[in-house]
């Protein structure tokens, strides 16, 4: 009988293999989760490269600019997300990065790179701006051996947060613009508003650039730095965030941190964010930004992973200022319709009136629109977490004045008509067919039949 190697010899083999072989293609490297720091060790830069695949979602491998990452799990033929974040005053890993980790992976399957800048992003704020420029220079450099691998520019997209988002633009500007696409959640306002386009980010700074206000007033830039800025409920005071300082590090987060939130639910939910040009929020509100066709021709942006912003255009136009509402709370998106009443005659007096949708599971909807005296015609804009079609009965209500007059006793009489955005001149607006006697009060429920498109 021919006796096999003996245990020592396969002891032996099976040590000369595993050195052989990465620790990485074995599987056996643990994950690696953000660093913490504290106010007095926080200021000095220590970068980590944490990555994240569709098949190793919840796990963060630790990669290093000095590895070969032929070794690591990144998959050269997926597209690139790189997460950066901003200041972090506590020291902490971003409560919301997992989160967005796993709708980024959910939405597509790419590589997702979270870069860790804890210690040298906390402290005082003076000193992480002082370390924006060493870190997109390590960013830079991961982005090479990437590129090394073959994995083309255009598919880098770099997301980032308040500081990080102006650490992003300076990556984007190493690399001439030429990078695929760079999103700022809120970009930092403090030391960036007066800063030059160089320092900051801007649209020159890879193909796509695009940003999310949403505390222009406070922590985030006013100025538009991209392609297409969005300004979220107007860019400042969030609905659902608290309004009071009692309310503590939420009252002066809260804002400027939604942007994040925003981004993760235009990726999870299937309402599109969908935003409109528009002069101001408060236009934009009363119904005088209705379509896209400038500049866009007749196509909307969407928040989300859509190229372009889902904009149809050979060459983009810079820095458009661009307005959607949300909702309160999660999920955020919702839908805008254009709502308009036309008077019989004139009145000598302004006339508002109260419009509420009704839906079969008791939801409710309402706004309220101003018809400026002689004039015959108000419209205002409506926001709803449903679709228009989907309302099955509407009421109107007149609001008068809270002191009495005999002027407006006048009886307001008119037609009621509705459409969701965007409008289009070639679409005719759904009215109802009979003439309206709108009270002060018992306002009677119609009905209503819209087509769904």
């Amino acid at each position: 009988m021919v006796e096999g190697p003996s245990r020592w010899v396969i002891v032996q083999l099976l040590f000369i293999f595993a050195a052989a072989v990465p620790e990485k293609l074995m599987g056996s490297q643990a994950c690696t989760d953000f660093q913490s720091a504290s106010f007095l060790r926080g200021t000095n830069l220590r970068v980590q490269f944490l990555l994240f695949t569709p098949s190793n979602s919840g796990c963060g491998q630790l990669l290093s600019i000095s590895d070969d990452l032929q070794y690591s799990s990144f998959n050269a033929s997926l597209g690139t997300k790189i997460i950066i974040h901003g200041f972090r005053a506590l020291g902490t890993k971003p409560s919301w990065i997992n989160g967005l980790i796993s709708s980024l992976l959910k939405a597509a399957p790419v590589n997702v790179i979270a870069v860790d800048w804890v210690n040298g992003a906390t402290a005082a704020y003076h000193n992480a701006v002082e370390n924006v420029t060493e870190l997109a220079l390590e960013i830079t450099s991961l982005i090479r051996k990437f590129l090394a691998l073959g994995v083309p520019k255009t598919s880098i997209h770099l997301i980032g947060v308040s500081l990080g988002a102006h650490v992003g633009g300076l990556v984007g500007y190493f690399y001439e613009g030429s990078l695929g696409r760079i999103t700022g959640l809120d970009p930092a306002g403090p030391k960036y508003t007066r800063a030059s386009r160089e320092e900051r980010l801007d649209p020159g700074d890879a193909l796509f650039v695009e940003a999310i206000h949403t505390d222009a007033d406070n922590f985030g830039i006013r100025i538009p730095v991209g392609h297409i800025d969005y300004y979220i409920n107007g860019g400042r005071d969030q609905p659902g965030c608290p309004r009071f300082f009692s309310s503590g590090y939420k009252y002066l987060i809260c804002d400027h941190m939604r942007a994040v939130h925003f981004y993760i639910s235009a990726l999870e939910d299937s309402c599109p964010m969908m935003a409109f040009p528009c002069s101001s929020y408060a236009d934009f509100m009363a119904g005088h930004c209705l379509d896209c066709v400038n500049p866009f021709l007749l196509s909307c942006p969407k928040i989300g992973l859509l190229d372009n912003g889902g904009v149809n255009m050979e060459k983009l136009p810079t820095e458009v200022k661009v307005y959607l509402a949300t909702a309160r709370t999660a999920p955020y998106c919702v839908y805008h319709s254009l709502v308009e009443f036309h008077l019989q005659q004139r009145r000598t007096l302004d006339t508002n009136i109260e419009i509420t949708f009704l839906v079969s599971n008791n939801s409710s909807f309402r706004t309220s629109i101003n018809i400026p005296k002689q004039q015959t015609m108000g419209k205002g804009l409506l926001t709803h977490s449903v679709p228009l079609c989907q309302m099955e009965r509407v009421t109107l209500k007149y609001l008068p004045k809270i002191w009495r007059s005999k002027r407006d006793e006048t009886p307001v009489i008119g037609q009621f008509c509705t459409a969701p955005l965007p409008v289009s001149t070639s679409e005719k607006m759904f009215c109802l067919p009979q003439l309206l006697l709108v009270t002060r009060s018992n306002p009677q429920p119609l009905g209503l039949t819209i087509a769904c498109v």
